[in-house]
């Protein structure tokens, strides 16, 4: 082992996107382009260890070998992107994101290429950005966490993608359905910033991605842009009114819905009187103890992104 050279780690997860490509040629070419940059590469299966904890402990025993602290390269969507991310927050070694998700808004928010090769350049050749990360309770989420139907939501969309791949038109298809058969509400209380609020509803939001809260059209993308807490209800669970936020949400239009409310706080608390409530963290299903705490922590997670180029 030459420790002069920079410890690249890649780590994927075997049962999603990383061989799902299935071309070998690409692999290989990654290889060639972190070689040439003067990168020893090890690669890592995120199936291969009990958990992710155990897994970053042999990653970073790993990297401190070396003289130069290198790069984690996440490669998947946004399940293996958090697992990585949520080991990684107040580190100093960078993450570098291979997307390969259906929607890949981190990747997209941060102008990384959505061309894997390309990805691997930015990799690397580009610079270190620190990002905000939004927790809830001891998790993270870097696009969203949400209760009510939108667990269900990836549900059914999971089977959707089992049966016909990952397309972006299962997220709605799978949300219709949903609204036909699942519909349910939640009795809550919701603490902002310490005014506490009675809230029943089909539906809570966070979301910590401003891409993605600007093509749902909503004011709060800013909110979480700064590094607050973005949060949006839906206040009615009748399917009349479900319906027309789907619909509403398709066309990017989600605060133009009835009875769609957003909001914006350093700190929120979820309180619930059921012990535990099922949360979806960026496409994962987790059971969570209430209540529910959500901050940002900013500047948090170091990531490579593309050099920016100015005018002289």
């Amino acid at each position: 082992m030459n420790t002069q050279l920079k410890p690249l780690s890649l780590i994927y997860n075997e049962k999603s996107g990383f061989h799902a490509t299935k071309k070998d040629e690409v692999y290989e070419q990654l290889m060639t382009i972190w070689t040439k940059h003067g990168y020893e590469i090890q690669v890592f299966d995120i199936a291969s260890t009990a958990n992710i904890k155990q897994l970053m402990t042999a990653v970073f025993q790993r990297h401190q070998k070396y003289t130069n602290q290198g790069v984690v390269v996440a490669a998947g969507g946004d399940g293996t992107l958090n697992a990585v991310a949520s080991e990684l927050l107040h580190q100093e070694i960078p993450m570098g994101i291979l997307p390969l998700g259906t929607f890949n808004y981190v990747a997209r928010v941060l102008n990384i290429p959505l061309d894997i090769l390309q990805a691997a350049e930015v990799i690397a050749t580009g610079q270190i950005r620190a990002v905000h990360v939004a927790c809830i309770n001891e998790y993270i989420y870097l696009n969203n966490a949400s209760l009510g139907l939108y667990p269900l939501f990836i549900k059914k969309r999971e089977i959707y993608n089992k049966k016909w791949g990952r397309f972006p038109l299962n997220a709605y298809t799978s949300g219709l359905d949903v609204l036909i058969r699942d519909r349910k509400e939640l009795k809550l209380q919701v603490e902002v910033d310490g005014k506490l609020y009675p809230v029943k509803t089909p539906l809570i939001f966070f979301g910590n991605n401003q891409l993605q809260l600007q093509e749902m059209k909503l004011k709060i993308a800013k909110c979480a842009e700064i590094g607050l807490v973005a949060g949006v209800v839906i206040a009615k669970g009748d399917k009349l009114t479900l319906f027309k936020t789907l619909f509403q949400t398709i066309r990017g239009h989600l605060e133009k819905a009835a009875d769609v409310y957003s909001f914006s706080a350093e700190n929120v608390k979820v309180y619930s009187a059921k012990p535990k409530l099922t949360v979806a963290l960026d496409g994962e299903i987790v059971e969570m103890r209430t209540p529910l705490k959500l901050h940002v922590e900013k500047n948090a997670l170091n990531i490579m992104v593309p050099n920016v180029i100015t005018s002289v």
